[in-house]
């Protein structure tokens, strides 16, 4: 018998003895706390490197969309009001950043319109109806949707989607705002299926149980039970996937086509936000211009319509979250 197991139980020493014993010994006490200090450390900085790259970013934006207001061919109003986009065409320049605004969310109207229901009728499936086998094949397949390169959506929104498209109506060209905006809805769909299911899987079974014992059928407490309690999820994955559709470059690039306008009609040609930048970062303007400087500014309101959506989504989970013990 071990001196720790020996003697009284009651005793004060054999106590105090066994209490040393657990805590370990003051180098293994010391060493435990500087690895935790050397977490924590860590930690921070992977925290702090996260600010300081998005303050960085937005520094950067905000120096050269300044610089850009200082030359003689913008100005805010113009800027922010103006409805004629054509910064290299012409001896004047327009910076009317209206229907590039308008390009991008007729892009992202027609990608949420396609991928967001049907997003959230896939995710109510695989997390209500679907038989585990069934849920374990079907999930991962929706996922690999999310590691396709977009350049691969936007090479099959030319050769697929648009003349798909062509085939119902003589109205679609080579390029438009529709094949656009369904290769992005797309690339975006599992993105809004696998966080929805994630919410819905969320909420308690408790409550699908009382709702089956007042007599309510599957599709009733899927759609009066379960979607109202996994609400916040569903609207943040909304977002996130909104926010992405609107970020993307490659697709819009390829599909859109390159003829700024203000157009809510999907079947015409149209350019967004991020593909008038990639026009320009990969043509021929100079690095010192103001078309060049015009892409930071056009850079920076993107920014700001992405940060007000995440500001927006922060407001919606505040309000709707649930909390079940």
């Amino acid at each position: 018998m071990s001196a720790l197991t020996a003697g009284n139980p009651n005793d004060p020493a054999r106590g105090a003895l066994i209490a040393a014993a657990s805590r370990g010994s003051p180098r293994s006490v010391a060493l435990r706390k500087r690895t935790e200090r050397v977490i924590r450390a860590t930690l921070f900085l992977c925290a702090a490197l996260s600010v300081l790259s998005t303050a960085t970013i937005l520094i950067v934006l905000a120096a050269e969309t300044i610089s850009f207001f200082e030359t003689d061919e913008a100005t805010v109003t113009d800027f922010l009001f103006g409805t004629t986009w054509s910064p290299l065409l012409g001896a004047e320049k327009h910076f009317g950043i209206l229907p590039l605004i308008t390009g991008t969310l007729l892009v992202t109207v027609v990608a949420a319109a396609f991928a967001l229901p049907l997003g959230l009728v896939t995710a109510i499936y695989l997390s209500e109806y679907a038989r585990p086998k069934v849920r374990a094949t079907l999930k991962p397949v929706l996922e690999v949707l999310a590691g396709v390169p977009t350049v691969v959506y936007g090479f099959f929104a030319l050769a697929v989607i648009t003349p798909g498209l062509q085939l119902f109506s003589d109205k679609f060209g080579s390029y438009n705002a529709m094949s656009a905006g369904l290769a992005v809805g797309i690339m975006i769909l599992p993105i809004v299926c696998s966080l929805s299911e994630d919410s819905l899987r969320a909420v308690p079974k408790s409550l699908r149980e009382g709702a089956y014992a007042l007599g309510s059928t599957r599709f009733d407490v899927s759609t009066r039970v379960v979607v109202p309690a996994a609400l916040s999820g569903i609207v943040a994955a909304f977002l996130l996937a909104i926010t992405r559709a609107i970020g993307e470059t490659m697709i819009v690039a390829l599909a859109a086509g390159g003829l700024a306008r203000i157009t809510w009609r999907p079947w015409d040609e149209t350019q967004t936000m991020t593909a008038y930048m990639v026009q320009i970062f990969l043509g021929d303007a100079p690095a010192n211009g103001v078309e060049y400087k015009s892409s930071y500014a056009v850079a920076f309101v993107l920014f700001l319509l992405t940060l007000g959506l995440t500001i927006i989504g922060n407001a919606v989970l505040r309000r709707f979250r649930e909390e079940y013990d």
